[in-house]
């Protein structure tokens, strides 16, 4: 759990400064499950520039609590969290400066988004809070106050979240938290998980990831392996001391994630991956009369396959529909073997390429139609698919053919070029196995927003 604050103060010499304004979002890593915000008052004067930057005058604060009124609440919202803060230090120096005149001492692990930031998002022209949102889309509101400056906060953490590949932030927060120092029972667990789509990682006491999985419904998914019988299960829930997980909306960012990190993190529960994640692909070639052949075969790592598939029963049914949509030949597709014509050109549903009536020009582009449809080579590309709000988007960076990762945007952010992408995409690994996993998901999602961008 992670205490995200901002705190706006009267400015002046170190260490005498007050508090004029505080806001607190308690945040589970997914949402805010608390908030306190409140005005201070000081009991000493505001500097002038802090006026004219806050706009919280004195007059404003005449009436507000005073610190020790509203200590108590604050004390209570950060207990067994992690401090998070924009240059945590300095909130993190006040909060501690103020308990220190009541006579208390306040202590609580904190993390710093600034530095989280420059070793996450590297290369930006600015790490100010404002600067910083606005290079990354976020919408910030009220800047400059507390609330307003919290609440970006909170959001720019979400994205330093999603882009934690390595889990630092997550593992670290299990081994400081103290609610995790007796072994929770499952149901405990269970009724911590929601019911959606992402990603999910079983956690044994050390934080150490132990099995990786994703599922549309993560609760279930998880109570799955709670009763199951088989000894992977038995081990898992042995071992098992917190679930965390990562909320993606969309399955083709949870199917792209739980391959990376199995591959990544090597889970001891998770059963070794097969090489490839499928068994055939479609491939083409020209025959001597100047034709494009179509063929299902069985995976092969020195071809370059237009798309893959699970079996073959998958291809061939791929394939079937493909003759029918783009009015190609059975003989050319190698679903027909004959030494003549093939079944449909007697049935007028082929024009007759096995036969040389239709030329190889006319039959070839309905034949390159498809596989640019299916195959993304040499393609610069958006994929556009669910959020993990209602407000949000995913996007799948495709560059030159290349997968190279994906992020998050709020809907208000324009999405148009490579370079306003790279500040909120994660890079990952482009292999055969996400090849496959963007083509297969492609095929069964037809009505997937797709965005061709410019380069430079």
């Amino acid at each position: 759990m992670y205490a995200i604050v901002d705190i706006e103060t009267t400015g002046g010499k170190y260490n005498e400064e007050g508090i004029t304004e505080i806001a607190i979002y308690k945040y589970d890593g997914h949402e805010v499950v608390d908030q306190f915000i409140s005005l201070v008052n000081p009991e000493r004067e505001i500097q002038p520039f802090v006026v004219n930057l806050t706009g919280i005058n004195s007059n404003m604060l005449r009436n507000a609590p005073k610190f020790y009124e509203v200590a108590k609440r604050i004390v209570e919202i950060t207990n067994d969290c992690i401090l998070v803060a924009h240059n945590a230090k300095f909130d993190y120096r006040i909060l501690q400066t103020e308990f220190r005149r009541l006579g208390f001492d306040y202590e609580r692990k904190s993390l710093c988004t600034v530095e989280l930031s420059k070793y996450l998002i590297p290369d930006q022209p600015s790490y100010s809070l404002g600067k910083l949102v606005r290079s990354l889309g976020i919408p910030v509101t009220d800047r400059h106050r507390a609330s307003g400056d919290a609440l970006a906060t909170v959001k720019l953490f979400k994205l330093l979240l999603s882009k934690d590949s390595e889990k630092k932030i997550i593992q670290e927060s299990i081994r400081q938290n103290p609610k995790h120092q007796l072994e929770p029972r499952h149901l405990d667990i269970l009724s911590e998980l929601p019911s959606i789509t992402g990603v999910y990682y079983i956690h044994n006491s050390d934080g150490d990831i132990i099995y990786i999985g994703k599922s549309n419904n993560i609760k279930k998914r998880i109570n799955q392996h709670f009763t199951g019988t088989n000894p992977k299960s038995k081990k898992i829930q042995a071992k098992v001391y917190a679930v965390t997980y990562e909320a993606t909306g969309s399955e083709l960012v949870a199917l792209l994630k739980e391959s990376e990190e199995i591959k990544r993190v090597k889970p001891i529960y998770n059963r070794a991956l097969r090489r490839n994640i499928f068994t055939h692909a479609l491939y083409s070639f020209k025959d001597d009369k100047g034709y494009i052949n179509l063929k299902i075969d069985a995976a092969d790592g020195r071809k370059k396959p237009i798309t893959t598939f699970s079996n073959r029963q998958s291809g061939k049914s791929f394939i079937t529909k493909a003759v029918e949509d783009y009015t190609l030949c059975q003989k050319l597709s190698g679903l027909y073997n004959t030494k003549t014509s093939c079944f449909n050109y007697e049935i007028k549903a082929c024009n007759g390429a096995c036969i040389e009536k239709e030329t190889p020009e006319d039959y070839n582009k309905r034949v390159l139609a498809l596989i640019d449809k299916n195959s993304y080579a040499n393609k610069n590309m958006v994929i556009i698919d669910k959020g993990r709000d209602v407000d949000e988007r995913s996007a799948i960076l495709i560059e030159n053919g290349v997968f190279k990762g994906l992020g998050f945007f709020n809907l208000n952010y324009q999405i148009n070029t490579i370079e306003v992408l790279e500040s909120i995409i994660t890079p990952m690994q482009n292999n055969r196995d996400t090849q496959h996993i963007i083509q297969s998901y492609l095929r069964k999602n037809k009505r997937l927003k797709i965005i061709t961008i410019k380069t430079t």
